[in-house]
């Protein structure tokens, strides 16, 4: 499985258009529709008002998308990848309490992407209403955008399945095309009205903040936030293509996006008094800008940039979910690899729950404009979420007054758009806030009941597997017992001085001793280092029993067979444990002996622990191993569904640490002694 890797290149860029825009390329489909349905009707847009939202986007996109996400966060890469979970990552040793805002961002940023399919492919299927091509004719039903809709999500989600690098490969020459279309577009419109350039200064945004003509208000910031939504993804796309080749494209995407804001405004300033207009509520000055002979090409063009921009959201939230399982805030999830590259990954119960949750928005709110007044609301929280880590970041860096200022500005213009978006939650955002309540509540149970449980077992549940070891050498050797395998496999997690469940122990040599040649003791540990796979191994001064510490980054797959099957190979070589030969065998020249792995499948069931603990910890321990039971089970985690395994219940708590029940207090002799 290998690696992207973008240089800096011509190519690079291509693909980086593809790959990285997709989100916040759509944007200008949605965003201006938005701000006139915030005014009432065209009518009610008028130049200053339209000049003043123009300019909010222009300062949005430069301070938040540029200045913050693309000059400030792509500094911040932990290994060359971005996002808020590699952020987290980098920085989480300087606090334990960095865990969460880096939840909090991961859950609603995993909850508004639910939205961008369905906003951008209902946008650019909306333009079809109503036109006529030929002798072809549309029909202005909602219902016809929304079978045509569903038809093409359902078809997007299907495929991710059977991988879409082919298709991805096209991605990045369609978005050329989207990106030079609209910024021409703009500036023909643009040419017509040049009154417009004004809103390239500041104090246009700042006016129409408190101007009568903007009956929104401060709330109108909602709707120019959805210019920038497309930041986050950028940042976590980064690893895919390169820092270099952002910093190279985001200019032209900026420029393209801006002559195509300026353009749709240009046009409603010329159109906001035509009686054609000027009374009609939805419309989309995307479209209208543009001369009939050109509005096919562009519902086409718009169609293929909304898919695109839908494929980047599943992509990057199956990359988010993956980054989260590898460091411990996600149940374990089937993660597979359909392409050659790392990059390009499948998570079926992500994707189908994507597509349930998509198409329920596209038919519950049926049209883009009630979309768009549910948009935006979770991902302003990723975003705050994003700059609290950031500016521990900066702190790490060594440069705490200008992380101090970053905060300072950052999170008070983010908490000001959090605020203007607020009005949302009863227009439909308070399905996103749903969402995100759900996959934060799940995070807060996985990711603390692992820490709950850890610190119960370390108190009493643990043992030192050093005083073992003259028992299991003992075993090996005692031909009195039947072979149970050559290689017994253990997967557990290895504490600090040899410390491990004392259910381990119990069941090599309490339960039917098992005997084997070589017993392995193997502990997979997450890293945050995203492509790290390496490994240690101590022998404990003996030739058969091993610990192995294998070191994966989050974002490497778990077939841990197959790194085990390396790593006695290379102990084999180096006559560190002793030939495994089999005397029978179809493979010629087979030098490893058998392998049976044991995974003990904890079960909270011991009443009295239940008793002794603190309710809360009951409550995250009890929903952790509950979330463990209804996900992937270990086997297929770590790639053993064809291996010979054996899956054992145990106790969670197999010691006695809390209080008996039992005293004894009286035994009647009624058996004659003896004597």
């Amino acid at each position: 499985m290998e690696k992207r890797k973008l240089s800096l290149s011509t190519l690079g860029m291509l693909i980086t258009l593809g790959i990285v825009y997709g989100d916040i390329g759509t944007s200008p489909l949605y965003v201006m529709n938005s701000i006139i349905n915030s005014a009432g009707t065209m009518a009610d847009a008028k130049p200053e008002y339209i000049i003043g939202s123009v300019s909010l986007i222009f300062w949005t996109l430069m301070l938040i998308t540029t200045i913050k996400y693309v000059l400030i966060a792509m500094k911040a890469d932990n290994n060359k990848e971005g996002g808020i979970f590699a952020l987290y990552a980098l920085v989480k040793a300087k606090g334990k309490w960095l865990i969460i805002p880096a939840l909090i961002g991961g859950s609603a940023l995993l909850a508004d992407g639910t939205l961008t399919p369905a906003v951008t492919v209902t946008s650019a299927i909306e333009g079809i209403k109503g036109q006529k091509f030929g002798n072809l004719v549309f029909s202005n039903s909602q219902n016809v955008v929304l079978i045509i809709v569903t038809v093409i999500l359902l078809t997007i989600f299907v495929i991710q399945k059977f991988g879409t690098e082919r298709i991805g490969k096209s991605f990045g020459p369609i978005m050329l095309i989207w990106f030079s279309f609209i910024g021409v577009a703009g500036l023909l419109n643009l040419t017509t009205d040049l009154s417009v350039l004004r809103a390239l200064s500041p104090v246009y945004a700042i006016k129409v903040l408190f101007s009568p003509v903007n009956k929104a208000g401060i709330f109108i910031l909602g709707s120019v936030f959805l210019a920038t939504t497309g930041a986050e993804a950028l940042y976590a796309d980064m690893g895919q293509v390169g820092k270099h080749n952002i910093y190279a494209t985001w200019p032209f995407v900026s420029l393209m996006l801006m002559l195509n804001y300026l353009g749709q405004a240009a046009w409603v300033i010329s159109n906001y008094q035509n009686p054609q207009y000027n009374k009609i509520f939805g419309i989309n000055p995307f479209y209208q800008m543009l001369p009939d002979k050109f509005k096919i090409f562009a519902i086409i063009i718009a169609t293929l940039a909304a898919i695109i921009a839908s494929q980047a959201l599943i992509t990057g939230s199956f990359t988010l979910v993956q980054e989260a399982i590898g460091l411990k805030i996600l149940p374990r999830l089937k993660v597979k690899f359909p392409g050659k590259i790392e990059s390009q990954l499948y998570i079926g119960t992500v994707n189908w729950m994507l597509c349930a949750i998509t198409l329920s928005v596209v038919w519950g709110f049926r049209t883009s404009d009630h979309m768009e007044a549910a948009y935006g609301l979770a991902i302003t929280l990723t975003m705050l979420m994003t700059t609290i880590l950031l500016h521990q970041f900066l702190i790490m860096k060594k440069h705490p007054l200008f992380a101090n200022i970053f905060l300072a500005a950052f999170f008070a213009l983010e908490s000001l758009f959090l605020l203007s978006s607020l009005i949302k939650f009863v227009h439909g955002g308070y399905v996103t806030v749903i969402i995100t309540m759900v996959i934060l509540f799940v995070m807060i149970v996985w990711y603390f009941g692992n820490k709950r449980r850890d610190a119960y077992m370390a108190e009493s549940e643990n043992v030192s597997l050093l005083d073992f070891i003259p028992q299991l050498e003992k075993l090996s050797k005692d031909e009195g017992y039947p072979t149970y395998a050559t290689n017994l496999v253990y997967m557990l997690k290895m504490g600090p001085d040899y410390s491990i469940k004392r259910s381990v122990i119990y069941s090599i040599l309490d339960q039917d001793p098992k005997r084997a040649k070589v017993y392995w003791f193997i502990t997979v540990n997450q890293t945050g280092s995203p492509y790290e796979c390496t490994y240690t191994v101590d022998m404990m001064h003996t030739r058969n029993v091993v610990n192995v510490t294998i070191n994966l980054g989050f974002k490497k797959s778990q077939h841990v067979n197959i790194y085990i099957r390396e790593i006695i190979n290379s102990l084999l070589n180096k006559d560190i444990i002793d030939d495994q030969t089999p005397n029978y065998s179809m493979v010629p020249k087979r030098r490893v002996g058998s392998f049976k792995f044991v995974i003990q499948n904890q079960q909270f069931q011991d009443l009295g622990a239940q008793e002794y603990m603190r309710s809360i910890d009951r409550l995250l321990i009890g929903g952790r191993l509950l979330l463990q039971n209804i996900t992937i089970p270990p086997t297929l985690w770590y790639g053993l569904e064809f291996s010979d395994v054996v899956e054992e219940k145990v106790p969670l708590f197999l010691g006695s640490h809390y209080d008996q029940y039992l005293a004894e207090k009286e035994i009647k002799n009624s058996v004659k002694s003896k004597n």
